[in-house]
């Protein structure tokens, strides 16, 4: 029997903890990087294709973790399940799998931003996780810059084409009812679906 997972999760509720500390502007991201050591990846939703580079060089950990899900066809069929917005303006997207625990790899190995020099701006993914070191398959875009987030998830990439569709699942209805504390409202009702993940060949 499929085990079914509610999107309420620990480490979403890191998320919204962390999102109530100041938001501070960032003047320094870290220098561009070099074509062969940037993979794309296309993730094709309900409400269109959104496309990520991610960085191989700088976070070669987190990087693998990810494609090894993209390459297993993991994400496909699962969705894209929660929308945090800032009353301002600006937030998160999250996804990943919560369909079937069985579909999961191990937790792997934080790659600090100290140690990649890939903030959290508008446009980065990066992994959602309840403590450093606990990272499996969910992951979150961001729509604004967040550096409350620097220190304690792992940013690996960003969006180079998409971010429309991003902000459109930001903008997408939520359920009144659904999930936990402060996670309450925040839970994508219905859920955008994640069709299909796969790399992008230039």
């Amino acid at each position: 029997m499929i085990k079914r997972f509610a999107p309420v999760t620990k480490a979403m509720a890191l998320l919204s903890l962390l999102l109530a500390t100041p938001i501070l502007a960032q003047t320094t991201t870290a220098p561009p990087t070099p074509a062969e050591d940037v993979v794309k990846v296309a993730l094709d939703t309900s409400v269109g294709r959104i496309v990520l580079a991610l960085d191989k060089a700088r976070a070669p950990v987190t990087t693998a973790n990810f494609l090894k899900y993209v390459d297993s066809g993991r994400f496909n069929g699962e969705s894209f399940y929660r929308a945090m917005n800032f009353p301002g303006g600006g937030g998160i997207i999250q996804g990943g799998i919560t369909s079937d625990g069985r579909k999961l790899y191990p937790a792997v190995a934080h790659e600090p931003v100290s140690q990649t020099g890939i903030k959290h701006v508008a446009g980065t993914v990066s992994m959602a996780a309840f403590s450093p070191g606990t990272a499996k398959a969910d992951f979150f875009i961001l729509t604004s810059d967040i550096p409350s987030f620097d220190a304690s998830f792992a940013a690996f990439g960003h969006v180079v084409e998409g971010m429309e569709v991003v902000k459109a699942i930001q903008a997408s209805p939520t359920s009144p009812t659904k999930g936990e504390g402060v996670m309450k409202g925040q839970m994508l009702d219905p859920v955008v679906k994640i069709t299909r993940a796969s790399r992008v060949k230039d």
